[in-house]
């Protein structure tokens, strides 16, 4: 029963962390509300490889991460861009800023939903993942003062189409943690919050620069087929032409 129970608590963990954040941004924390995101990042990515190594996997798991992940990483990031950039902006007027905050959780949740129902590639996601678009919002959101409103709304809209676009994006998920290491998990996340709360701007700038790069990738892959397939267009059009003279 309590080995059933050990996923769940990193699962938990996630959620608590989503709720704290969305509360830290309300409290002019936004550093410290960011970081909650990328620690909660890492229990959601713990979660799932203790399942496993443990052989505790469930439905009720299953579900109850899904739930979480839409708090922490779909709700939360968006509070944090909102109260960060949208919502003394001039540049923006409300009722923007209210749509487009509420859009990013709503692709979170179709993400999450579609991940759950259909079977993806083997060794990608399709869709760009709750967890990474969250991350490189909220961390996107620390740069506020250094780039215009609009630039975070378009960036905002971009990061809710590619959770629910059909790019694909490397599964690292896979890569499991051995049973004799499990022990070390907690140490990993204390030592993981003690950084945070030690360096919250300096740490979550840093990580900004991965999590966004990841995004790139998928968007990166699937622009060179477009640009494939753009050019067999225009060549069997050519060859038909001149089938044609």
């Amino acid at each position: 029963m309590l080995r059933n129970s050990v996923p769940s608590m990193f699962t938990v963990g996630n959620l608590f962390l989503g709720i704290i954040s969305i509360i830290l941004v309300f409290n002019d924390k936004p550093e410290l509300a960011a970081i909650m995101v990328i620690v909660a990042m890492l229990l959601d990515g713990l979660d799932g490889r203790v399942a496993r190594a443990l052989n505790a996997q469930s439905e009720f798991g299953k579900e109850l991460d899904s739930l979480s992940d839409v708090i922490s990483f779909g709700v939360a990031p968006a509070f944090i861009m909102y109260v960060v950039a949208f919502r003394d902006a001039s540049l923006v007027n409300e009722p923007t800023a209210w749509i487009v905050t509420a859009i990013f959780p709503i692709c979170g949740a179709l993400r999450l939903a579609r991940f759950n129902v259909i079977a993806g590639t083997p060794g990608y996601f399709i869709g760009l993942p709750i967890p990474a678009a969250g991350g490189v919002l909220c961390t996107l959101a620390l740069f506020a003062k250094d780039l215009n409103p609009y630039v975070l709304l378009v960036s905002t809209l971009l990061l809710s189409y590619l959770m629910v676009s059909t790019v694909k994006y490397p599964n690292f998920k896979k890569v499991g943690i051995p049973k004799t290491a499990i022990w070390l998990t907690p140490i990993i996340v204390i030592a993981a919050v003690i950084l945070a709360v030690a360096f919250p701007g300096t740490l979550s700038k840093m990580i900004f620069v991965p999590l966004v790069l990841y995004a790139l990738y998928g968007l990166k892959k699937n622009v060179r087929i477009l640009f494939r397939f753009g050019r067999r267009r225009s060549r069997s059009y050519e060859e038909s032409v001149k089938r044609r003279l």
